[in-house]
Order: structure tokens, then C-alpha cells, then sequence
């Protein structure tokens, strides 16, 4: 299997091994700990295998208490909490050799029609996505050829990122810039039609670059890291239906960074300028 996209579908496949108990894959990488996005995009299929098709996941609360160990297999235990009439609620614990790793509460919700709907406006006018470089070719541009390692990490990459405001390079293009960025994101292949896979994916996807904005001050997002980042919680409220493999724009800020933690949100629309979804995350920064 070479396509990343399917390669993403594969991994958030988990195996059943006894009822409300599943195992994941966790690929062998050159990662110092297994990604987080991974980990709360198969904790939350988890959850769903465990639900009413019917019923899409509508809020997830999540909190990241151990790294993982890449290439170590994740048990996912799932807790039936409620099952109400139109609302269900799920907890599981990912545990990796005998310690838990990572909590989630998932709650369900059967589709109603509301009475009123309203939104506020994307915050700025963003050129499309198709007029934007991708990573790789910014990287292109700016060193002459991209480097081994990254040529390997973009071989994998089951996402196609295009940020809206070009790469910082330099400490001096940091100087003085706001807390706040935006990418265009989808998946590089089709994801199939289950629902459930599109909503995981984009929970693996909303943990790819949320915390750059509240690294843009601080240094460049390119090149040698002063700073060891770490996710500790996350939160997603899905508002209305999406597909990942289609475009979607991750809007980006940090309100606040202080005490070694810097608290980022983000906002997720569609090409016609829906809002999909709602994320907030806080993570830690320590010096190298």
C-alpha cells in the first residue's frame, strides 16, 4: 500500500479484540513519540465502533498524559457511558505496555432540526488553495532541493498543506509577527464515504500544525527547533458534515502563551466559507 491517504485509512482500521476493547497499529518512525493525532483519531474510531451509525460525534475532549512509543501496538478501552435518546457518550482510555497514554470523552448526537442558525464570518479573505505553493515546493524554493529527511516525511504525509502566509525562514521574519496562522489542508487520496472515517481523519489532521501559532513569535517554523513541544489537551465541536479529502481551511491563533504553556484555537471552513469545526489545544514549550 503506497498511496498516504490509504496508508491514513489503514491505520485508523482498528482491530476488535474482545467487545469495547480494540488494538491499534502504531508505525515504527524516526519520531521521538508517536504522534498525537494518530493516537485521539483511532481513540475516536474506537469510540464510534461503538455507537449508532446514525449518531456522528458532535464534541471530543482529550487529554495527551504519556508519549507513546512509536512501533508499539495501542489498546483502546472503551467505557459506555450514556445511551439516551438522542445523545450517547463514550470514554476510552489508550493504553501502550500496561500505562494509559491518553484520554477521550466522544459524545454522539442525533442530527435535529434547529430552530435558528447563525455563524460569524471567516475572520480574513484567504487566496485559494490551488493558487498556494505545498510545503514541499516552498522548501524547494528556498534551499534548492529538498533535503533526505524531509523527502522522506513528505512520502508519507497523508495530508497536502498549503500555508497561507509563506514559510518564515529567519529569526528577523519572525520579529514583531502575530500569534496566528492558516493552511489549506485535505487528504492526498480519497478516503472512502464512512463518515466516521472522514471525522477521524480530520481529528489526526487538527493536531498537525495548531501549535504553530503559537510558535510563529518565538522562531521560525522551519529548521532547528529552541523549543521541545508536547500536546497536553485537546477539544474538537463538529458543526456540520465534511469530507477531509476535500479542501478545508485551518484557521489559526494563539490567545495566550505563558508559564511554558501556550494555548492555541482553530477554526476549520470549507471552500465556501462554512464553519465545519471548532479546536482548541494547549501545549507545552520547553527550551532544547
Amino acid at each position: 500500500m503506497t498511496n498516504p491517504a490509504e496508508r491514513l485509512v489503514d491505520l485508523l482500521d482498528l482491530e476488535q479484540i474482545e467487545v469495547n476493547i480494540f488494538r491499534g497499529r502504531s508505525p515504527q518512525e524516526s519520531l521521538q513519540r508517536v504522534f498525537g493525532g494518530q493516537v485521539a483519531g483511532q481513540a475516536l474510531v474506537a469510540a464510534g465502533r461503538t455507537t449508532d451509525s446514525d449518531r456522528p460525534v458532535h464534541s471530543l475532549h482529550a487529554y495527551f498524559l504519556r508519549p507513546g512509543r512509536p512501533g508499539v501496538p495501542i489498546v483502546y478501552q472503551v467505557e459506555r457511558v450514556r445511551d439516551g435518546r438522542s445523545f450517547t457518550t463514550r470514554r476510552v482510555t489508550a493504553v501502550q505496555q500496561g500505562r494509559t497514554i491518553f484520554n477521550l470523552t466522544a459524545s454522539f448526537h442525533q442530527p435535529e432540526q434547529g430552530s435558528f442558525d447563525h455563524q460569524l464570518p471567516p475572520a480574513r479573505k484567504v487566496p485559494s488553495p490551488e493558487s498556494l505553493p505545498t510545503v514541499a515546493d516552498e522548501v524547494r524554493e528556498h534551499l534548492g532541493a529538498l533535503p533526505e529527511q524531509f523527502e522522506r516525511i513528505a512520502r508519507r504525509q497523508p495530508f497536502d498543506i498549503r500555508y497561507v502566509d509563506r514559510l518564515r525562514w529567519t529569526a528577523e521574519e519572525v520579529e514583531d509577527a502575530e500569534p496566528r496562522s492558516a493552511v489549506w489542508m485535505r487528504a492526498v487520496g480519497p478516503l472512502g464515504d464512512d463518515p466516521l472515517v472522514h471525522t477521524c481523519a480530520l481529528t489526526y489532521a487538527s493536531d498537525m500544525t495548531l501549535l504553530d501559532a503559537v510558535r510563529l513569535p518565538i522562531e521560525p517554523l522551519w529548521g532547528p527547533r529552541g523549543f521541545d513541544m508536547a500536546s497536553l489537551d485537546h477539544a474538537m465541536w463538529f458543526h456540520r458534515p465534511f469530507r477531509a479529502d476535500e479542501w478545508f481551511l485551518y484557521d489559526q491563533e494563539s490567545p495566550i502563551a505563558t508559564g511554558g504553556r501556550g494555548l492555541a484555537r482553530g477554526r476549520i471552513y470549507d471552500t465556501e466559507g462554512r464553519l465545519l469545526v471548532s479546536v482548541v489545544q494547549e501545549g507545552l514549550f520547553r527550551p532544547v
